[in-house]
């Protein structure tokens, strides 16, 4: 998937950069997986659906709707820490690989598929994923310390990060869409956990 072939969602994420991202400031990085199909798979915008855009990042987007169970678990945090305005001022949150990836289920449907899922797609992805993170270390990173989602793709980045020396220190959280689908009765914890770990970088 590039959600970055369409028009509509080009206009979207440069209001969304242009609002939270338009300084100089340093940022230290949150790296996902790759885009899920609702997430930005569908607006270019990691763990933010048509719905967070409008209600939460203030960005009117009609073109069509999508839900993302991830993106309400983020925007948790993003409100718990103090709104977009403060959390994007300190945070870059992206994916491993920029672009995302389905197949089809038994019953034909298109469902999201990790870069990690099939060895051969990782083998091939992984010099892309290398790329991606060095292009984005350009934009001003803070290199101490990086928070990965999920637990194979943070192993999976160490794994990376041990070769390519990216940043000294690398802090695993639980995937936002594990917490929504197995742990959502403790869901405020997972909040406090992720407003712990993030405010020691």
């Amino acid at each position: 998937m590039n959600p970055f072939s369409s028009p509509a969602v080009k206009k979207i994420t440069r209001l969304f950069y242009e609002k939270f991202y338009d300084d100089t400031n340093p940022r230290t990085l949150i790296l996902g997986i790759n885009p899920g199909r609702h997430g930005a798979g569908a607006t270019g915008i990691p763990f933010t659906d048509t719905k967070r855009l409008n209600s939460e990042c203030g960005i009117p987007f009609n073109e069509f709707q999508t839900h993302e169970t991830s993106s309400v678990f983020v925007y948790d945090i993003v409100n718990a820490y103090g709104g977009p305005e403060a959390f994007y001022r300190k945070y870059y949150i992206t994916s491993a690989s920029p672009l995302g990836f389905v197949v089809k289920n038994e019953r034909g449907r298109e469902v999201n598929y990790n870069y990690y899922d099939d060895p051969k797609l990782e083998r091939s992805a992984t010099p892309f994923i290398i790329d991606s993170i060095r292009k984005q270390l350009a934009f001003g990173i803070n290199r101490n310390i990086c928070y990965c989602l999920g637990k194979k793709n943070t192993e999976h980045l160490e794994e990376i990060n041990r070769k390519q020396g990216f940043f000294k220190k690398l802090v695993p959280l639980e995937h936002p869409r594990f917490i929504m689908q197995y742990r959502l009765k403790k869901k405020d914890e997972f909040v406090k956990k992720y407003l712990n770990l993030l405010n020691e970088g």
